[in-house]
Parts: structure tokens; C-alpha cells; sequence
């Protein structure tokens, strides 16, 4: 008989999650109305810089087609300005060490990218001819929607795609958010007239907000910033996405994918935002129930029961609302069982309190991860940017950490009770219908949809 396991005296303790600190965030608004957030970190010889443009559908109607121009518009303003073509724009940067990114959401398009702090004024004049005078010259926005028009071959090929896409259109029926992948034909209509006109009018200064982080003097930044964007002055409002509405859950969707040997598992509910007193309660609820490797959701279908690999669930913020959001991708014959035990996750979650030792152990993750989070120049850069553009401040980083510190089992098990219970979340599942339906009416009614046409050209 094998002697009982001794704690390794080379191991410490645990000690208490250190405090927070409140970086120190330089900020000023330009005169074309640009919001300029300066953060100082000496130590590394980087500079992060994001560039967060509101970017939001106009109108629900309008939502199709923004997404459609929006998906061709990110690849394609990196493709030529009137002074330089897309060799020259990427040799200027490189010299200073940057690449630029763009990438959009249903709230904003963001520009980033890492430079060396001697490169800024370049970096910004090359920014700057990005924003101030596109090309959008024909043959390269065909190039690019014939490679937006690839990507979303690829993309909708993936059941999980296809489950993402399907739970939100579910969720936000008619609100611009339920538009996650432009339609193929949209994307073939995009014209560069079409692109320019989207630019002219959505990016603009005002209602925007550029994030610098790293080796850097705040007041020699804001002059250079100020010189390299003074002639970025289009004018325009601003676009948020209003709010979301709060449907009824429904019946559990399944959408067919025939002969498929996994289902995907996806579950969706509103959530606090960020201002919200519930949001800590909600995301240690959230941590406990499935957000990390020691959550129950794992501990049951993953590691008792074998039906997943990785299930998880997360708290997710956008401007028009907040979401708390459940996946699993499972094998097909055990699609049924693994939904109820999810269901009696949920549940438990609901009814019964959290244990104090459950609390604490989630309470550290989460802690840690938000220290991790901000403690490169780039995570620092990246959660301001969505801060700032959620109409926060840095302090809300310390404030947040304080409050996941002091919430009790009672007010997890509350806000388990209003968020997480599963009758209040919307389902679906991708997966083979013939197969799995049948067992999922056992739990309650379902509606098979038909799935997504093929796209043209796969």
C-alpha cells in the first residue's frame, strides 16, 4: 500500500491577490475631437498603439449590408493610399518596427499594432494617409472580396461558426447584432464607391479613441499625436449600436448537419454590463460554473463523464448590451445526455449555493487572470481601448478587482438565480438531426432548421 501524498515543502502558499494598480493615464481631447489616452510604462523599449473607431450599423435594416462592406473594408484600407501603394505603406512601418492590423466587430473597428518609440511621428503619418486618403483603387478591392469571399467559404464549413452565428440570430432577431457573417452575395456587391462612401462617413474622429502604451513622455506624445492627425477632420456623428432586446428564450433550435459526428452545444442569456453592481457576483458565478479548468461543468461532462474536451462558459461585453454565453461541441451519440447535465449544471447553479471553498478558488482565477490581462504593454493597450470606448476609465480596472473581492456566497447564489438559470437561456444545437433531435424532445420541445445553403463556389 502506497504511502499517503505529502505536500511538497518547496511549495509556498498562496498569499493574497496583490491590489490592483490604476495606471497612470495621461488624456486629452483633440481639436478634430479625437479622445487621445496616453499610458507611460517605461522598462520595455515598445510603444502599443490602438485606434478604436466606432463602427456600428447605422440602422437594423442597414445591418446586412454594413457587415458585407465592412468585412471587404478591413482587409482593403491597408491596400494603398494616393501618395503610397500597399509595399510602400508596409516598408514605412516596418521600418519602425510596426504591422498594421485592422479588424472590426459589431461595435468598432480597430487599428493596432507595436512600434518603436522613435517611430511614432512615422508610424502616426502613415496612419494618418490611412484614414485621410484611401485608395480603395478597383483592382485591389476586387482582390479583396474575392479573399473575403474564401474566408467565408472556410468559415461557414465550421459547425462552430455555424452555431455561433445560428444562437445569435436567435438571441437578437432583428438588432444589428444578429448579423455575425455577411451573406456571399453582399460581399460580391461591395464596389470601392460603396467602401469610400462607408469611410467617408463612419470614420471619423470624433467619438473615437487612440490608446498609447509603453516608453513613452505624454506630453511630447499628444504634440506628435496632435501634428500626424491635425488634418483627420471629417465630420459626422458618431454611430453606437442601440440596446438589445430581451426575447424569450424559445424552444431549443437544432440545425441540421447531416452525417456530422460532434454536436455543437451553445447556450446564450443577457448579462450585467460593466457598470452593473451584479457583474462581479455574475462573473464568479460564471467562473464557478464553467469558466476554468476547475469549474463544474468540466468536472462533470468533461472529466466524469468524458462527452467534451473543453466546455466553458464566459462573460462577454458589447456596447449594446452583455452576454452570458455556454459552449460545448460533444459527440453526436451523446448529444441528449450531455445537454441535460449541462441543464442540471445550470440548475444547480440556481438553487443551491456555491461552496465557500468553490468561491474563493474562482474569486483567485479570475484575480489572477485580470493581473496577467493588463501586465504586458499589449493587454494594458487593449483593455483601455474597450474601456475607454464603453465610456469608462482606467480606475474601473481597481474598482472591479475590489469588488470580486469582497462578494459573498450569497450574491453568487442570487445572481446565479436571476442569470444563469436555463430557462431563461436561449439553445442551440448543430449537429445531425436524425440522430439527435429525438433525444433532445425528451427534454422539451425543439425546432429543426433546415441548415445554412452552401455558399457559392465551396
Amino acid at each position: 500500500m502506497s504511502a499517503p501524498a505529502v505536500p511538497s515543502p518547496l511549495i509556498p502558499p498562496l498569499g493574497k491577490p496583490r491590489p490592483q494598480p490604476v495606471p497612470e493615464v495621461h488624456e486629452t481631447t483633440l481639436p478634430n475631437g479625437l479622445r487621445l489616452v496616453v499610458v507611460p510604462r517605461p522598462g520595455v523599449p515598445l510603444v502599443e498603439l490602438r485606434l478604436r473607431v466606432p463602427f456600428a450599423a447605422a440602422t437594423p435594416r442597414a445591418a446586412a449590408a454594413h457587415v458585407a462592406r465592412a468585412s471587404v473594408l478591413t482587409g482593403a484600407l491597408l491596400l494603398g493610399t494616393a501618395a503610397h501603394d500597399q509595399l510602400e505603406l508596409a516598408q514605412l512601418l516596418q521600418t519602425h518596427g510596426a504591422e498594421l492590423s485592422v479588424s472590426a466587430d459589431p461595435d468598432r473597428l480597430l487599428l493596432s499594432t507595436t512600434l518603436l518609440p522613435a517611430g511614432l511621428g512615422p508610424v502616426l503619418g502613415v496612419l494618418a494617409e490611412l484614414l485621410g486618403s484611401p485608395a480603395y483603387a478597383a483592382a485591389e478591392v476586387s482582390a479583396e472580396r474575392d479573399r473575403v469571399g474564401e474566408r467565408l467559404r472556410i468559415a461557414r464549413s465550421q459547425p462552430g461558426v455555424v452555431a455561433r452565428t445560428a444562437l445569435a440570430a436567435r438571441r437578437y432577431g432583428a438588432h444589428p447584432y444578429a448579423q455575425q457573417l455577411p451573406s456571399a452575395e453582399l460581399v460580391g456587391a461591395v464596389t470601392p464607391a460603396a467602401l469610400r462612401k462607408l469611410h467617408r462617413e463612419r470614420v471619423l474622429p470624433a467619438g473615437s479613441t487612440l490608446v498609447l502604451v509603453g516608453e513613452i513622455d505624454p506630453a511630447a506624445a499628444a504634440d506628435v499625436v496632435g501634428g500626424a492627425l491635425a488634418g483627420w477632420t471629417a465630420a459626422g456623428t458618431a454611430v453606437s449600436a442601440p440596446p438589445v432586446p430581451t426575447p424569450a428564450a424559445g424552444s431549443l433550435q437544432v440545425v441540421d448537419r447531416r452525417g456530422a459526428v460532434q454536436s455543437n452545444v451553445r447556450l446564450g442569456g443577457p448579462a450585467p454590463g460593466r457598470t452593473d453592481p451584479e457583474l462581479p457576483a455574475v462573473r464568479l458565478a460564471s467562473m464557478v460554473f464553467g469558466g476554468y479548468f476547475s469549474s463544474r461543468l468540466v468536472e462533470n461532462i468533461r472529466e466524469r463523464r468524458g462527452y467534451t474536451y473543453s466546455p466553458r462558459s464566459s462573460v462577454e461585453h458589447l456596447v449594446g448590451g452583455s452576454s452570458f454565453t455556454v459552449e460545448a461541441d460533444v459527440a453526436t451519440e451523446v448529444t441528449g445526455p450531455a445537454f441535460l447535465e449541462t441543464w442540471y449544471e445550470l440548475g444547480r447553479m440556481a438553487l443551491l449555493p456555491v461552496t465557500e471553498a468553490e468561491l474563493e478558488s474562482a474569486r483567485r482565477y479570475l484575480l489572477g487572470t485580470l493581473a496577467l490581462g493588463t501586465a504586458t504593454h499589449s493587454g494594458l493597450a487593449s483593455t483601455l481601448s474597450a474601456l475607454f470606448g464603453a465610456g469608462l476609465s482606467a480606475e474601473w480596472l481597481a474598482e472591479h478587482q475590489r469588488a470580486l473581492a469582497t462578494v459573498e456566497v450569497a450574491a453568487v447564489a442570487e445572481a446565479s438565480r436571476r442569470w444563469l438559470h436555463p430557462a431563461g437561456l436561449t439553445a442551440v444545437v448543430v449537429g445531425d438531426a436524425e440522430v439527435i433531435a429525438e433525444p433532445l424532445r425528451a427534454l422539451g420541445p425543439v425546432d429543426v432548421a433546415a441548415p445554412p445553403p452552401p455558399v457559392a463556389g465551396a
